[in-house]
């Protein structure tokens, strides 16, 4: 198979391979044991107290904290029903263990941005590494994107779910930010109406086993495009977040939230809070699942330092970006780190 082909990262493994193919071998610099931390010590866990308003002051402090030294931690007691949770999960993996020609039906075209569907590469270029991943893409919100023929329709209730899914985590994504926007001190609907118009995608990622789980990445290290991410995992390790130099692993909780702030909030933020390095690695034994749920920006809109963050003491930090351009930097030239955003520094 071509490298440019479509390719199944599950139909590799299934057809029994038992060496990794050399497009999937990181440079060793980024091979997984590079700089990890002890996984006892895990990315930390706030109890948002179903939102309690008795309770938002330490909320607000200690959120703005995370965010400052982070840039991710995972939230209990979101609100969010553990049922629904379960349920998106379930989905997920049962669209994974159908068919490969089931699956084929709702092949995406690989075109990096442009895609919804059935994927494994979400590059537009051909000289990078490869995630050792397959995954599903969902448009979901404006609702003019929002075309749920395009998702599976096994089991009966996917689309329903992935749906309910949606306007779940689009409410908790406006609640978090009103207490992030709250930790800069500025209007509780500041970042959100920075953002606009939201464009929400919930991609769902499995990862196979694989046969050398040392020398690849499920998900190269990255820093998100948009605004924030929020995403679940199944009860398989693999997702980590680099602090102070080195991967700290995210515990899997079954009723937890990842909350990971992403590039344009940081870039609000005046750099005050910081979009998390992240990765996701792989095992030989077990398939491991996610679900991450993205809100960002339309590509039309501008993106700049909150001006009340600019002093003389807090210089401007970042140029302004259309959001548009910054997606296809993303995408044509490849995430590694934090780059993208970097291009975007002030120099003083």
């Amino acid at each position: 198979m071509e490298l440019g082909e479509p390719q199944r990262v599950q139909a590799l493994v299934q057809s029994g391979l038992s060496h990794l193919p050399s497009q999937y071998i990181q440079p060793p610099e980024s091979q997984p044991s590079a700089r990890r931390r002890p996984s006892e010590s895990g990315v930390p866990v706030v109890d948002l107290f179903h939102f309690d308003p008795n309770r938002s002051d330490d909320l607000r402090q200690q959120v703005w904290q995370l965010c400052h030294e982070w840039g991710a931690f995972q939230v209990v007691n979101h609100g969010v029903p553990r049922r629904l949770l379960d349920e998106i999960r379930t989905v997920g993996f049962s669209f994974f263990n159908s068919p490969m020609p089931e699956k084929l039906k709702y092949n995406c075209d690989g075109s990096g941005a442009a895609t919804e569907g059935y994927g494994s590469r979400m590059l537009t270029k051909d000289d990078g590494v490869l995630d050792w991943r397959d995954y599903f893409d969902h448009h979901t919100f404006p609702l003019s994107r929002r075309n749920p023929t395009r998702w599976p329709d096994s089991p009966p209730n996917y689309r329903e779910v992935v749906t309910e899914y949606s306007e779940c985590m689009k409410v908790l994504a406006q609640k978090l930010l009103r207490i992030i926007s709250e930790g800069l001190s500025l209007p509780c609907s500041f970042i959100e109406e920075a953002v606009g118009e939201v464009y929400q995608n919930i991609t769902i990622s499995y990862y196979p086993p694989c046969p050398q789980p040392e020398l690849a990445l499920g998900l190269q290290a990255h820093s998100d495009m948009g605004a924030i991410t929020l995403l679940v995992q199944d009860e398989v390790e693999g997702l980590e977040v680099l602090k102070d130099g080195e991967w700290v692993t995210v515990q899997p909780l079954s009723d937890a939230i990842v909350v990971i702030l992403a590039d344009q909030t940081e870039i609000i933020s005046n750099g005050e809070y910081i979009s998390a390095q992240h990765r996701a690695i792989v095992n030989a034994h077990q398939p491991r699942l996610s679900v991450a749920t993205f809100y960002d920006p339309s590509k039309a809109r501008k993106i700049s330092p909150a001006s009340e963050l600019v002093t003389e003491y807090s210089p401007l930090r970042y140029h302004g970006v259309m959001y548009g351009d910054y997606v296809s930097a993303w995408y044509s030239k490849g995430p590694e780190g934090k780059r993208n955003i970097d291009a975007l520094l002030v120099h003083h």
